[in-house]
């Protein structure tokens, strides 16, 4: 495995603006806390971890009062900006103030569950890539798809080829800041980073993940996502 000291300084981008209404909680998901910390401290700390990753801008919602409340607000390798009503407007909120690198990293705020070793592995492409790339997981179950607007299966999927994306991903800067602007003016429809490199016809690389990097989206991922993050504390420690 590369050594984290041979990876190109990288800057982090963390869009924490929405408020996650499938958790049915009384603030945004983000917020609730797992052991010590919220989901939130969970995915910047992982991030933080690594020594190539610098600094992170973390694009939260005018209204949230929740952040400034954290350790982490005074950390001096963190910046607050800003987000928007969509995540792409958020992640274009946090380039428009990364300055000084050329890599970027997008990480979800509520994916909490991020191993070192996936990110490693992930910064590593960075010694041959001029696209960029994201942290996937191959598709294992039967998918299916269901007729349009209705809870009845059409067909079967082939999942030969299929993965799910995760992040973090990890692109050029200027490069993601450029397909994202036009994607946006273009009114493309962008579900994640590479998406917007997609449209702008770039190929981003498949960097293999662990599939317990999971979205914490409905009130059942929550216990999830504390049954990982202890496997992992204790791992660490033993």
């Amino acid at each position: 495995m590369t050594n984290n000291t041979t990876f190109p300084d990288v800057i982090a981008v963390v869009p924490a603006a929405g408020i996650g209404s499938r958790m049915q909680a009384e603030h945004p998901k983000q917020y609730l806390r797992i052991g010590q910390r919220t989901i939130l401290e969970h995915s910047i700390h992982s991030l933080l971890a690594v020594p190539a990753v610098k600094q992170i801008i973390v694009a939260i919602s005018p209204q949230d009062h929740w952040f400034p409340q954290l350790p982490l607000a005074q950390d001096p390798r963190i910046i607050v900006v800003t987000g928007g009503s969509e995540r792409a407007d958020s992640v274009l909120a946090g380039l428009q103030m990364a300055a000084g690198y050329h890599w970027v990293l997008v990480h979800d705020a509520a994916r909490p569950c991020l191993h070192q070793d996936d990110l490693t592995r992930l910064l590593a492409i960075t010694h041959h890539s001029k696209t960029g790339g994201i942290l996937a997981a191959p598709v294992r179950d039967t998918m299916k798809r269901s007729e349009p607007g209705q809870p009845a299966i059409a067909h079967t999927v082939e999942r030969n080829d299929l993965w799910h994306a995760l992040t973090p991903q990890l692109f050029p800067l200027e490069l993601l800041r450029s397909c994202l602007t036009r994607a946006l003016q273009e009114g493309a429809i962008i579900t994640d980073e590479a998406s917007a490199l997609e449209y702008c016809g770039y190929h981003p690389e498949l960097v293999v993940g662990r599939s317990d990097n999971i979205k914490v989206t409905r009130p059942e991922d929550l216990a999830l996502a504390n049954f990982y993050l202890t496997e992992l504390s204790n791992k660490e420690s033993a």
